[in-house]
C-alpha cells in the first residue's frame, strides 16, 4: 500500500500510518476526514495532529491532493515529542460560510480558522490552497471575524509554496514566534475587503517573508509592536496598503520595532507603499528601519510616516521615530502627494531620503513632499523636498 520513492516511504491513501527509519506518516483520510468540501473533517484533523505530535522522530501530517477539507476553529498545539514536524498541505482547507461557523461556537477578535501553538521546528509545505470564505462575513462590519491561520510561540518555523485567499480577516497572522522564514505564500483577497491583512506580525523577531505575491484589502504586510529584525524581500504587493511598520502606540500603549528590512518590493494599485503609521499618545519607538529598492506602478502614498494615524484629542506622548531609510524608489504616483512625512511636535529624526525618483502616473500632473518636524536629508529625490529639517 506503500510505494518507495528515492530513500523514503510516501504514503497512498490507505492504512493509517507508516513508521520508516525515522519517519512516520498520518494522513488525515486515515483518521476519518473525507475531504467532500461538505462535511466536517476538523475532529479528523485533530486525531491525525495528535498523533502526529506525539511520535518521536519527524512525522508528516499529510492533507491528500483532490481533498477538499472543511475546517473551523482547530487548534494544532503542542509542545510536541516530534523532534521536528512537517505537514505537507497538497489539497484544499475551506472554511464554512459566516451561519455554519457560528452555530455553537464563539467567534471573537482571536478566533482562527487554524492556531497552531507552541510548536517548534514545524516545516509546512505543499501545493494546497486555504480557503476562508470571507465574502459572506465583509458584509456584516459588526461582526467578529476569524482569522485563517494563526502562528502563536511558534520557533523555528518554515512555511513554503500555500496559497491563502479570501480571509474573513487577516490571512496569516505572527505572534510570539522566533526564527519563521514563509516563501512562495501567495495570498489574495479583494482590495475593499475588509481588515484582511496578508501578514500580521506582533511580538516576534527574525521573521522573513519572501518571493511572495499579496494582494488584500490592507496592509500586505503590517509589523506590530514587539517585533524586530522582519525581513520582506522580493513581494508584490497589490491591491492593499502596502507594507506598514503599526500602527503603534494606540490607547497610550508602549510599543517599539525595530531592525526592519524591506527589499526589492513592488507595490501596484497600493492605498500605500512604504508606510510608518502610529497613534497620538503612545510610547516606545520605531527605529532602524529600511525600505530600499522600490518599484511602484500608480501607488498612492508610496513613502508615508503618519505619527497622527486615526486622529484622537489625547495630548502629549508619542512613539519616537527615528533612524528611517527610503532608497532607491522608482515608479509613478496614485496623487500629487508622494511624500508625506507627518511627524509628532516632538519630531522624528535621522531620516533618509536617498535615489528616489517617484512621477505622477497621470502625464503633466506635479507630484509634491509633504513634511511636517521631520529632521532628515536627502539626495537625488524627487520631488524635492525643502520643507525637512537638516
Amino acid at each position: 500500500m506503500y510505494r518507495q520513492e528515492k530513500g523514503f516511504l510516501a504514503p497512498c491513501m490507505f492504512g493509517r500510518s507508516i513508521v520508516g527509519t525515522h519517519i512516520t506518516f498520518h494522513n488525515v483520510v486515515n483518521y476519518g476526514a473525507r475531504g467532500d468540501g461538505k462535511s466536517d473533517d476538523s475532529h479528523a484533523f485533530l486525531r491525525a495532529w495528535r498523533d502526529t505530535c506525539q511520535t518521536a522522530g519527524t512525522p508528516i501530517l499529510v492533507i491528500p491532493k483532490n481533498g477538499i477539507f472543511k475546517v473551523k476553529n482547530i487548534n494544532l498545539s503542542g509542545p510536541c515529542k516530534a523532534k521536528s514536524i512537517h505537514i505537507q498541505l497538497r489539497g484544499k482547507i475551506v472554511a464554512p460560510q459566516r451561519n455554519e461557523w457560528a452555530k455553537g461556537l464563539q467567534v471573537d477578535d482571536k478566533s482562527s480558522l487554524i492556531l497552531i501553538s507552541q510548536v517548534n521546528s514545524l516545516t509546512i509545505h505543499g501545493s494546497g490552497q486555504i480557503n476562508g470564505f470571507g465574502s459572506s462575513w465583509w458584509n456584516c462590519p459588526s461582526c467578529q471575524r476569524p482569522k485563517v491561520i494563526s502562528f502563536e510561540q511558534c520557533n523555528d518555523l518554515r512555511v513554503r509554496y500555500l496559497s491563502i485567499i479570501d480571509s474573513p480577516r487577516a490571512h496569516v497572522t505572527v505572534d510570539g514566534c522566533n526564527n519563521a522564514v514563509f516563501s512562495h505564500i501567495h495570498i489574495r483577497a479583494p482590495g475593499d475587503s475588509p481588515n484582511t491583512d496578508g501578514f500580521d506580525i506582533s511580538a516576534s523577531k527574525y521573521i522573513t517573508i519572501q518571493d511572495s505575491i499579496i494582494g488584500t484589502g490592507d496592509d500586505c504586510i503590517a509589523i506590530n509592536g514587539g517585533s524586530s529584525f522582519i525581513n520582506a524581500t522580493r513581494i508584490a504587493c497589490g491591491p492593499g496598503h502596502g507594507i506598514s511598520v503599526g500602527s503603534l502606540g494606540r490607547n497610550r500603549e508602549h510599543d517599539t520595532v525595530e531592525e526592519v528590512y524591506v527589499w526589492n518590493c513592488s507595490f501596484t494599485n497600493t492605498q500605500n507603499g512604504a508606510r510608518i503609521k502610529t497613534w497620538k499618545g503612545g510610547s516606545g519607538f520605531a527605529r532602524k528601519i529600511t525600505y530600499e529598492k522600490i518599484r511602484l506602478t500608480k501607488a498612492f502614498n508610496p513613502i508615508i510616516i503618519d505619527q497622527h494615524y486615526e486622529y484622537n484629542d489625547i495630548k502629549g506622548g508619542a512613539v519616537k521615530v527615528s533612524d528611517v531609510t527610503f532608497k532607491g524608489f522608482e515608479g509613478t504616483s496614485g496623487d500629487e502627494k508622494t511624500i508625506d512625512i507627518d511627524c509628532d511636535s516632538s519630531g522624528c529624526f535621522n531620516i533618509v531620503l536617498e535615489d528616489i525618483k517617484i512621477v505622477s502616473s497621470e502625464p503633466g500632473k506635479p507630484a509634491s513632499c509633504s513634511c511636517s518636524n521631520a529632521h532628515a536629508k536627502t539626495t537625488s529625490t524627487t520631488p524635492n523636498c525643502n520643507c525637512l529639517f537638516k
